[in-house]
């Protein structure tokens, strides 16, 4: 979990988000990082996310999802926790909704840096302890204190 202290802020760390559909989770997430990082535009990251999910889903199934993209003016990998007050359809591979969500912003030239943090990731997100505990979360300091563990 060490690598999460690296990217995920209290800022960017939201508890029983109120999305209904994967399209308001993006404005979700485009909001929270254009909010967050002055050179990051809302419209590019929601266009970008929307892209990238286009090309498949980003749901890993069990309730977690990772949508991810590049994005040219990201000074540095920068994450986004979010816990959904409604788990939504995410076209996962077990046909699962949704509820538990980790977006990943990179800067445009990292592949492989963007490769690794989504191995890290996934990799995480795949203890079903560690996700038990992130969705018990009642807050958005509860959820940043368990995700940095």
């Amino acid at each position: 979990m060490t690598f999460l202290t690296e990217i995920l802020t209290p800022e960017r760390t939201v508890c029983h988000a109120p999305c209904v559909s994967k399209k308001r989770l993006f404005e979700t997430v485009a909001r929270i990082f254009s909010e967050d990082h002055p050179a990051l535009h809302y419209d590019e990251v929601f266009a970008l996310l929307i892209a990238r999910e286009k090309l498949g889903s980003t749901g890993l199934g069990h309730g977690i999802a990772i949508p991810h993209c590049r994005v040219d003016a990201c000074p540095q990998p920068a994450g986004a926790l979010i816990t959904l007050e409604q788990a939504i359809d995410f076209d996962a591979p077990d046909d699962q909704p949704v509820d538990l969500i980790f977006a990943l912003l990179v800067p445009g030239e990292a592949h492989q840096q963007h490769l690794d943090i989504l191995a890290n990731v996934a990799r995480l997100f795949s203890q079903g302890s560690f996700c038990q505990q992130l969705r018990a979360a009642g807050d958005d300091r509860a959820l940043y204190d368990v995700a940095l563990g």
